[in-house]
């Protein structure tokens, strides 16, 4: 039987209920296969055409399955890729100053500590508050010194070189 994305998905459900299932795997199907040429009547015998339709049919049936295995595995892979995104994404929010709005719509300013994933949501740490990246309305700057001031000569973006 195949997995399905969640939980609640109705081909995991089947099984984690201890529900029997319907499968047919190969060999049963097989065996039902040759059972069936095994018992039918002489007088009007299955065609050949027959069986080859049913061996199609399962056939296409099996690939059916396989690709499906592919589609859960390749959204697997997606939500892991996303997550991977969303962290690197945060990290790079790291000793920058960030806005956000909680959940009162009350906007706060802070520093970004740290980044962690937790039941795939990014959150970054500001201040000892946990705040979800979703959250955040704004990105500023790296904060500078106190005795750092725009135009004060520094090499850092200000554009101007020296000759």
């Amino acid at each position: 039987m195949l997995n399905g994305i969640s939980a609640n998905d109705p081909l995991s459900l089947g099984a984690s209920a201890g529900l029997p299932t319907q499968e047919l795997d190969r060999d049963a199907f097989l065996k039902l296969l040759v059972t069936q040429m095994q018992n039918q009547d002489p007088m009007n015998p299955t065609q050949n055409e027959d069986m080859i339709a049913q061996l199609a049919q399962f056939s296409s049936l099996e690939e059916m399955q396989g690709v499906n295995e592919n589609l859960v595995a390749l959204a697997v892979l997606q939500q892991g890729n996303a997550l991977l995104e969303q962290m690197t994404g945060s990290s790079a929010l790291i000793g920058k100053e960030v806005t956000w709005t909680d959940a009162e719509g009350t906007e706060h300013t802070g520093l970004v500590d740290s980044v962690r994933v937790r039941d795939g949501e990014a959150l970054l740490s500001i201040g000892g508050e946990e705040v979800p990246l979703m959250q955040v309305t704004g990105v500023g700057a790296e904060p500078t010194g106190s005795n750092d001031a725009p135009g004060d000569g520094s090499d850092e973006g200000d554009g101007s070189t020296e000759g």
